[in-house]
């Protein structure tokens, strides 16, 4: 059975930092997307970051060149979101997800099999 865990969250001043971490176990598949999507009440779920089992990577506008998913994290099971400039609009729930497919820009959350519970990124003005 495939477990996702984050972790991470928090409250940060706007243009603070914050680094979010999903660890998976369980999954067998060489083949996979991981993303991190964010979700304010009230709101779809919007994926802002994903990376495939190739290292590719692809990210949101609203958050391109302020965060990152780093391509070789220590443990390959982990999955990290590097959060920069934080902007009080990036303030949600966040959550790892996992797929058995490739990336796709746009995603939507049926692309993926797996969730995690999510965590809290709070960024105040």
């Amino acid at each position: 059975q495939v477990h996702l865990v984050e972790s991470g969250g928090g409250s940060v001043q706007a243009g603070g930092s914050l680094k979010l971490s999903c660890r998976a176990s369980g999954y067998r598949y060489s083949r996979h997307c991981s993303a991190w999507f964010r979700q304010i009440p009230g709101k779809e779920r919007e994926e802002v970051a994903s990376i495939d089992s190739d290292g590719v990577t692809i990210y949101a506008d609203s958050v391109k060149g302020r965060f990152t998913i780093p391509k070789k994290p220590d443990d390959p099971d982990t999955l990290l979101l590097q959060m920069s400039s934080l902007k009080p609009e990036d303030s949600g729930m966040y959550y790892c997800a996992l797929s058995h497919k490739y990336c796709e820009v746009g995603a939507e959350q049926d692309l993926y099999n797996y969730w995690g519970q999510g965590t809290q990124v709070t960024v105040s003005s």
